[in-house]
């Protein structure tokens, strides 16, 4: 039996040892949370997770991350690539050192990584004899690679690019440098300071009236530039969107540019006077206006002094003739100077040569013009749209393709019938591009069937009448 005091002190007992119970357990959950903190502070300070990668040298065209809007003062590089070509466009504190090849992005507050990029500025894939330009990234404690000391610094921005390569041929002066050039300088209305690697002192003679139009000021010769010049903005490279062409959504800077604003350019430059072909009246034969005869549609025959070579020229002519042209036959040389050259294509209605260099002219057409090219025998349709088809549509040209039968190529006599080149060009094809030039565009000529084209070159004339 239990007495009442018993009783009242047993409850006492049970209370102070809840209160024990409690105190022990508040006291092991706060041990529990200082050793969590203490450890995961620990880790958050150790452990490799937590440690940001760096980019190994050399890498091609990874985009480093767009700065957000408050880190606009740390910079930014920004590299993409093309089907032919690696750019890379640097903002912020930017240093370029000619001789060392080097463009290197000062950070102006805490980064913690370096970056490093090798850019061929020349606007195509791996171009031999021209050496690469690396584009570094600074991390904001860099103590091995110390930022160079500016000696001069630019209030406009800079283009880096590389000259030689396939420049020296005609439509590569074109594809590969001029209308990549025009594309990445153009929207800074001629206030950009060109670097030349490898530069091409004849180039720049040869196309002196476009470079004047696109920056104000001398090309520096990067290879041999000891200064350390600071840029807000730098890009290194040129990007080809297309052979011979500009894809508009690729222009930078949201300028809308395209083929046709490249050949009014052009006009501008050499001061072309015709914006548009000959106007023919919708009847095949005109009456003569107060008795002098309506003037005739004008063609340029182009006529190449070497392989592709039209062999039946003066049937050619005579078929031309005979559709309602006056024509001309044309083989510029390497060295005729581009104004002249231009001021007398600009003169011309349509444009007539076999797949080559020459169809670059086409840029000096007035818009409404027709190219008419001949694509030899080969399977070359589709290297033949790619390079001269597609440019001439964009530049609002006609554009009109006659592709040879095996009967009209030269081969057929050099080779024979049962030569693969000629009975199976998809195995020529398939060895690679080396035998596609050596069989088809290195060894062939061309004998035009005038009954054949005499359907082309009246089409030609229908597109002039719907002017």
């Amino acid at each position: 039996m239990v007495s009442v005091d018993a009783k009242q002190a047993a409850p006492a007992a049970g209370g102070r040892a809840q209160r024990h119970l409690n105190l022990c357990f508040v006291a092991g959950f706060l041990l529990v949370l200082l050793t969590y903190l203490v450890v995961s502070q620990q880790f958050a300070v150790t452990s490799p997770v937590a440690a940001v990668p760096t980019t190994p040298p050399h890498r091609k065209h990874q985009a480093v991350k767009s700065p957000g809007a408050g880190e606009a003062d740390n910079g930014k590089v920004v590299c993409s690539a093309s089907p032919y070509s690696y750019t890379c466009d640097v903002f912020g504190d930017v240093r370029t050192n000619g001789t060392a090849h080097t463009v290197t992005l000062v950070p102006a507050t805490s980064r913690p990584e370096r970056r490093e990029w090798s850019i061929q500025a020349y606007a195509r894939f791996n171009m031999t004899g021209i050496p690469n330009v690396t584009v570094t990234q600074l991390d904001s404690t860099s103590a091995l690679s110390p930022a160079p000391a500016c000696t001069i610094t630019h209030r406009v921005p800079a283009i880096v690019l590389a000259l030689g390569g396939h420049l020296g041929n005609y439509f590569h002066d074109f594809s590969d440098a001029l209308v990549p050039l025009f594309v990445a300088s153009r929207r800074y209305g001629g206030e950009v300071q060109l670097l030349a690697g490898n530069i091409q002192p004849w180039w720049l003679g040869k196309y002196e009236a476009v470079v004047r139009r696109l920056t104000k000021y001398d090309v520096l010769d990067l290879d041999h530039d000891d200064q350390v010049r600071c840029f807000r903005h730098v890009t290194v490279g040129l990007n080809m969107h297309k052979e011979f062409n500009i894809v508009p959504e690729l222009v930078p800077g949201g300028v809308p540019l395209s083929m046709l604003n490249f050949t009014a350019f052009l006009r501008e430059t050499y001061s072309l006077p015709r914006a548009a072909p000959i106007r023919l009246t919708n009847k095949k034969s005109s009456p003569p206006v107060d008795g002098k005869k309506m003037k005739k549609p004008r063609l340029m025959l182009l006529d190449r002094g070497h392989y592709r070579k039209l062999v039946n020229v003066p049937e050619i002519v005579k078929a031309a003739e005979k559709a309602g042209f006056e024509v001309t036959i044309a083989d510029p040389r390497f060295n005729v100077r581009v104004k002249e050259l231009a001021l007398s294509v600009n003169s011309f209605d349509v444009l007539l040569g076999v797949h080559g260099a020459g169809l670059t002219n086409s840029a000096f057409l007035p818009p409404g013009a027709v190219v008419i090219q001949v694509v030899p025998y080969g399977k070359l349709e589709p290297m033949a749209q790619r390079e001269f088809g597609d440019p001439a549509a964009n530049m609002g040209l006609r554009y009109l393709e006659y592709s040879i039968s095996v009967e009209e190529s030269t081969l057929l006599e050099t080779l024979g019938p049962d030569h693969p080149a000629i009975k199976d060009p998809d195995s020529v094809h398939r060895s690679g591009w080396d035998k596609v030039a050596e069989y088809y565009l290195g060894k062939q000529n061309v004998r035009v069937d005038v009954q054949r084209f005499a359907p082309t070159l009246a089409l030609a004339l229908d597109h002039l009448r719907q002017q």
